[in-house]
């Protein structure tokens, strides 16, 4: 997806991505090759004012020398008081950037518990004993701890180092993505998972042909794997390139062991080791956003002064109204674009829906999924709150503007180090909970890679093979996805600034697919023409629209950066202490085209916020689907309604509400010892052979 970033700016952003990811901030990945080592010309620059440590900046919140933004008069507390600038400073103490034996050891220690996690799931219980235990955890999981993982897997290391930054620099309306959760999380539960619930479906493009045929479900798998494979080596590659730069920590060597790590435990212990390390590492992640959150506060003098530094600043933007769609982030285009975008993600993306058809039953399913809220609204709070304290900390000397840092997703790793480089092993915890991230997203990557590879590719032409032959071949795809990851991670390192087109096209690629199950759940009448078709008509609109505004960047009036300045840092200006934001220190785009007069088509369509890129791909998909479908005979098709979303799904919520229990008797067999009782599985394969071309397997 792509992200307006400031005049000519265009980045992949978090929101349109797979795995539940979330798209990384990719922004270092092109001042990679410029750039090089973190800002070694720091110190000719002139030296910030402020010293590293926490005790200097303690020192600094009783009797602050910055001067308050001109702003209105703040509801909060009044800003400290500030006379005029002090006398010169010397530069940042040259610690800052290094990292302690300590923080390397808290690192080390996330690793091992990773693995020590999967070891034990591989081998409690006797371990996976099928392809259906391996990839699904036996369809015995709870609510809880896959709610926890669905929560992990959404938010990757753009959360933790990206999302800080978006408010920093264009305030706290990221915020409203609470209520798109909330919608998103509804859509997914009440829509989506009762049909794929019902048909027992391991790979989610099992579902394509069930309902169109073999060649749309052939299409799907692969766009996903080529995908995922993608996106998912620059998950490894781009947090470890951020905090490399900014912090010293060994960029290959954090690669290697991230790769190594998810791969050994996804390929030991399966599902079931994936959602009980991303239940640790979740722990992790809130850890490491609350020692940021409680130094700060107690450095800056209180969530007061924080709050009252971001109001002055415009920080506090949660309301904005506008309707008009070229503005990057609005109500409406959160609310709107943000719930097609995430939808895309939740209710049909492999990673996720693997995790919650998992579940026991289908309550349990569904309960995962409002559990995983709780925690979606947790880390957002905790990541946006981290942005404020940001801005607090640098609203009169931005890092970034002073070429402190070399890109936005730095951010957050220089002000780790700044606060609480006193406290050996802390700014380790705030590593450990960036690839808490990682880990938590590159190892559902890996195991539903292995599912759609195994339930999509190998299965359906080599039925000979026995459960045993099928779950040493997912053991094996597990390691191969590994290896392909960390490859992929490499090559990330070598392609630079090309690589930012091809995940801006790659986070496009969502809306046409959310559209396709759309079309076969929602509409009756859909056949496999319009399905088709529909999908090649999303896809060429969303690309249209997403090279387009990477070659003709929205202006800066679209994006609506907010003001940073200089004024506070010990360093010689022409006559002024003041940037604004709406001037970026570095490359703004891929392929950014320069000199051009801008046309209504640029100004316009190529300057639609990227939230609404998406949806235009979903509603294109299924407007033409649904069109093609009625034009070639989708009416007389014979349904079977197992295939669509019924009444029945909404009703049965309100099953529980019955004093009877009514409990399907579908089984002809005795369940066989550590089997399952979800309903919707049986222990008869669903059978295509019929020369009809029907659905002939087993009916419930």
């Amino acid at each position: 997806m792509l992200e307006g970033k400031g005049p000519g700016r265009v980045t992949w952003a978090e929101g349109a991505v797979g795995a539940g990811a979330v798209s990384p901030p990719l922004r270092q990945l092109e001042a990679a090759g410029a750039v090089g080592q973190r800002e070694a010309g720091r110190d000719e620059r002139g030296g910030d004012r402020r010293e590293g440590s926490g005790r200097s900046r303690v020192s600094l919140a009783a009797g602050s020398s910055r001067s308050p933004l001109p702003a209105p008069r703040s509801p909060l507390p009044a800003p400290r008081a500030a006379p005029a600038p002090p006398p010169a400073a010397p530069a940042l103490p040259a610690a800052m950037g290094s990292f302690s034996a300590a923080d390397y050891l808290v690192f080390a220690a996330l690793l091992l518990a990773s693995a020590a996690i999967g070891v034990y799931c591989a081998l409690a219980g006797g371990g996976a004993r099928s392809s259906k235990d391996f990839l699904t955890g036996g369809r015995r999981m709870r609510a809880v701890p896959v709610a926890l993982s669905l929560t992990a897997s959404f938010m990757s290391a753009v959360t933790v180092l990206g999302t800080p930054a978006e408010v920093y620099r264009f305030g706290a309306v990221f915020s409203v993505f609470a209520l798109t959760y909330l919608l998103v999380v509804v859509a997914s539960a009440e829509v989506f998972l009762p049909v794929f619930y019902r048909l027992g479906v391991t790979s989610t493009y099992e579902y394509l042909e069930l309902r169109f045929n073999r060649y749309i479900r052939l299409c799907g798998t692969v766009l996903f794997i080529v995908q995922t494979i993608l996106y998912t080596g620059i998950v490894i590659y781009a947090p470890a390139l951020a905090l490399n730069q900014v912090t010293g920590f060994d960029r290959w060597g954090a690669v290697v062991a991230t790769g190594v790590v998810c791969t050994f435990y996804c390929a030991l212990g399966g599902l079931k080791a994936v959602v009980w390390t991303d239940v640790f590492q979740v722990g992790v992640m809130v850890a490491g956003f609350a020692s940021v959150i409680i130094q700060a506060s107690v450095v800056q003098g209180g969530i007061d002064t924080i709050l009252s530094d971001a109001y002055n600043g415009g920080r506090l933007n949660f309301w904005n109204f506008n309707p008009n769609p070229l503005q990057r982030h609005t109500f409406w285009t959160i609310i709107i674009g943000g719930t097609f975008t995430w939808t895309s993600i939740y209710g049909v993306n492999q990673s996720q829906v693997q995790r919650y058809i998992a579940c026991k039953n289908r309550f349990q399913a569904k309960l995962s999924l409002y559990v995983n809220l709780l925690g979606l609204w947790t880390i957002l709070t905790c990541s946006v709150f981290c942005g404020l304290a940001l801005y607090s900390r640098y609203h009169d000397c931005d890092p970034w503007t002073a070429k402190k840092v070399s890109a936005e997703d730095q951010l957050m790793p220089y002000l780790v180090l700044d606060i609480l480089q006193d406290y050996p092993g802390v700014p380790g915890l705030f590593v450990a909970c960036a690839y808490s991230g990682t880990l938590s997203t590159v190892s559902s990557s890996i195991n539903a890679l292995a599912a759609v590879t195994v339930e999509d590719l190998i299965r359906p032409y080599f039925r000979s093979l026995s459960e045993r032959s099928l779950f040493w071949i997912s053991q094996g795809m597990s390691v191969l996805y590994g290896v392909l990851c960390i490859g992929m991670a490499a090559l990330a390192s070598l392609m630079g600034a090309l690589l930012q087109a091809a995940l801006s096209i790659f986070g496009m690629i969502g809306g046409p697919l959310l559209g396709l199950f759309s079309l076969g759940i929602l509409v009756p009448f859909g056949n496999s023409v319009g399905a088709f078709v529909g999908l090649l008509a999303g896809f060429v609109i969303s690309l249209w629209i997403g090279i387009g505004a990477q070659l003709y960047p929205p202006l800066p009036e679209r994006t609506m950066p907010l003001h940073l300045s200089t004024y506070g840092c010990n360093s010689t200006y022409n006559g002024t202490h003041v940037t604004t934001a709406t001037e970026m220190p570095f490359s703004t785009g891929t392929f950014d085209i320069h000199n051009v007069e801008r046309t209504p088509l640029m100004n316009n369509w190529y300057s639609l916020s990227y939230l609404y890129f998406s949806t235009i791909g979903t509603l294109t998909t299924l407007f033409v689907g649904m069109l093609l479908s009625l034009s070639t005979g989708g009416r007389k098709q014979n349904l079977d309604p197992r295939f669509l979303l019924t009444k029945e799904d909404f009703l049965s919520n309100f099953d529980i509400f019955k004093k009877k229990d009514h409990v399907l008797s579908y089984k002809s067999h005795l369940v066989e010892s550590g089997g399952t009782d979800n309903p919707a599985f049986s222990h008869v394969e669903l059978n295509f052979t019929d020369p009809s071309d029907k659905f002939s397997g087993t009916r419930l």
